[in-house]
């Protein structure tokens, strides 16, 4: 197991996407910031916080259930359903930015496109990663990434959060092929 990404390391490429998510947008006052649970969640806010103290002023952050949304359902074990909650302006013709932990096949984000089509029609949807590991299955890409770490398929990335975990860290484990 190695530390791919301190927490230093973490809020660099937090400020840094931020930062991008404003330049791309040309401020903060049509975006809305969507963390996929449960960590994506956790990035979300604090990339609200970020923008709202570059911008002096508050963007709309909530979160984005995708559990049943996924293609998987019948072949892993059961995950508890967590509460979508989007903000009170809707997403209808606002920029949502899409927040996870660990990109990978991309799998996780279709499935929130899909959710994301039943609650409204945003005028662009975007995707912010901290990791992308690369090994995509399916046509989709981050619009900000925090550190590409390239992986072997056999290896995990662990993205542990001081909200959950107590410690900000990115760990890779298992070999590298």
């Amino acid at each position: 197991m190695s530390v791919a990404l301190s927490a230093p390391d973490i809020s660099r490429a937090l400020i840094r996407i931020s930062h991008e998510i404003l330049e791309r947008n040309q401020g903060a006052e049509n975006i809305i910031l969507l963390g996929i649970p449960t960590r994506g969640a956790h990035l979300a806010t604090r990339i609200s916080q970020t923008i709202s103290t570059i911008e002096g002023r508050d963007v709309a952050v909530g979160m984005l259930d995708i559990t049943m949304h996924r293609d998987d359902l019948r072949m892993r074990p059961l995950r508890a359903i967590m509460p979508t909650s989007i903000p009170s302006s809707g997403i209808e013709g606002r920029d949502v930015v899409l927040i996870d932990d660990v990109f990978f096949s991309g799998r996780t984000i279709r499935a929130a496109l899909d959710a994301l089509g039943e609650i409204g029609r945003p005028r662009s949807v975007q995707l912010a990663v901290l990791v992308d590991r690369g090994h995509r299955e399916l046509p989709i890409r981050a619009d900000y990434v925090g550190k590409n770490l390239p992986t072997s398929p056999t290896q995990s990335v662990r993205v542990h959060l001081t909200e959950i975990d107590g410690i900000d860290e990115v760990l890779i484990e298992g070999e590298s092929n």
